[in-house]
């Protein structure tokens, strides 16, 4: 049995083969076996000198998206001002998004002694990178009251009390709907669906040949079972229980596992994402009415469809179960063994954890102008709140109905992430029992946390 917080008996830090396992696990459902040349090396940045490096998937860049740009620009900004004023050199370093989340690029260059002095890491990367040795400790750069100011918006990204990732942005999952497909079939505002069944069955009224009424993730990876998360625990179920142990195989999970299960059978969710997973353009062209999505949206449809009319609501729950919903967002992390891992742990801090009047406007103006997000600073919540950042009713709602249900996404590494994901998959697209993939998931989380060495999987 794994014992919460109990570091001493898995250590944070395995050496050797330990580490580079750790750094090569797949990060992709499916995903193929890192080249035996990527298992070399041990995690020392060989690289020593020069400017640092921060990896991102942001900027510098070009878009025709508006909105790509304004993120694009709060990063040049931002290192151009640390540049300004610091004796330490920074270079951004842009990495297209689909290398940067689905690649071997990031977790390659770690393995191979190479990674970047800064990063993005999402929490469900968080222990990849965590046990491999490769997270700066923050907190000696951190005053306590910046710390709090976070609270539990650090929890995941924290192990023995200290804090190893600084995130940006919290982002709830919510339903968006099409407003004008809503009113064609005779809907309104009393029609919002609080319960799976009747969203089923609005998605079904909703659906024609060339609209889907319901879509959820369809694609394997980390962010299918970021999504499929608050259904399972809507119903009361966990992956792990509070002591550790496997709880996945249960009457809530098969529930969750039938209910996307059940969606696409009936036809009502498509088997592959509509517009190609261009979220905007599926809703402007009428072959969606109903997306299971995230706040980070509503700057999209600002920035690239800003007539267009839509409305979001909390995730409907089943039968006797309670509302929850998953937070993600990404932070900023630094690299122990980089070139000069105290200078890029006090970039972090510099930039988004003092209590510097700089680094809350900063993350308000990231939460509430480059992108829209719910700041996970209180400082910064509240004053992105009292410059009106969360004045339009879309991210009223955002910030005051869905995100105070949420639960941080969950820390887990690939072969725990990668057993979840294949009985999303097998029972989602490939017709397999609900029973049977939940035990066989259950089975192999069981046989991995028996030899688990590392900091707490939750």
């Amino acid at each position: 049995m794994l014992q919460h917080g109990n570091e001493a008996e898995h250590p944070a830090t395995p050496p050797g083969a330990s580490r580079r396992r750790f750094l090569t696990a797949a990060a992709g459902a499916g995903a193929a076996a890192a080249s035996p040349a990527l298992l070399t090396g041990c995690g020392t940045a060989r690289a020593k000198g020069g400017n640092l490096q921060f990896w991102n998937f942001y900027g510098p860049q070009r878009s025709p998206d508006p909105a790509v740009n304004a993120q694009s620009k709060w990063f040049v900004d931002l290192v151009d001002r640390w540049n300004a004023t610091h004796r330490t050199q920074i270079d951004l370093v842009y990495l297209p998004q689909p290398t940067y989340l689905n690649g071997f690029k990031l977790p390659s260059a770690f393995a191979t002694g190479e990674g970047p002095d800064i990063f993005l890491c999402s929490p469900g990367d968080f222990l990849r990178y965590y046990n491999g040795g490769v997270l700066q400790d923050l907190t000696p750069h951190m005053e306590k009251a910046a710390v709090d100011d976070f609270g539990s918006a650090l929890d995941s990204r924290t192990v023995d009390g200290k804090v190893h990732a600084l995130p940006m942005e919290i982002e709830p999952l919510a339903m968006f709907y099409a407003e004008d497909l809503w009113e064609k079939a005779g809907l309104s505002e009393a029609d919002i669906p609080a319960t799976w069944d009747q969203m089923l069955d609005i998605g079904d009224k909703l659906r024609s040949r060339t609209t889907a009424g319901l879509v959820f993730e369809t694609g394997p990876g980390y962010y299918q079972n970021f999504t499929w998360y608050p259904w399972m625990w809507q119903g009361g179920g966990d992956v792990l229980d509070a002591d550790g142990n496997v709880a996945f195989d249960s009457r809530a999970t098969r529930q969750a596992l039938s209910f996307w299960q059940d969606a696409v059978r009936h036809g009502i969710t498509p088997r592959t994402l509509p517009a190609a997973g261009d979220v905007i353009s599926a809703f402007k062209a009428g072959n969606v009415a109903l997306w299971q999505q995230g706040i980070w949206q509503v700057s999209s449809f600002k920035a690239y469809a800003p007539e267009f009319r839509y409305g979001v609501f909390k995730l409907p729950v089943p039968a006797g179960g309670e509302y929850v919903t998953t937070l993600g967002g990404w932070s900023f992390c630094a690299n122990a063994q980089g070139r000069d891992p105290e200078a890029a742990a006090e970039f972090c801090v510099w930039a988004l954890g003092s209590m510097e009047d700089d680094s809350v406007d900063r993350m308000v103006d990231w939460c509430t102008g480059a992108k829209s997000d719910v700041a996970p600073r209180t400082t910064a919540l509240e004053r992105g709140a009292a410059r009106g950042g969360y004045d339009s009713a879309v991210m009223k709602q955002f910030k005051d109905d869905i995100f105070p249900g949420g639960r941080a996404e969950p820390r887990y590494p690939p072969v725990v992430y990668k057993a979840i994901s294949d009985a999303i998959q097998g029972t989602m697209l490939a017709g397999q029992g609900v029973d049977g993939a939940a035990e066989r998931a259950a089975r192999s989380i069981e046989a991995y946390t028996k030899s688990y060495e590392g900091a707490s999987l939750i």
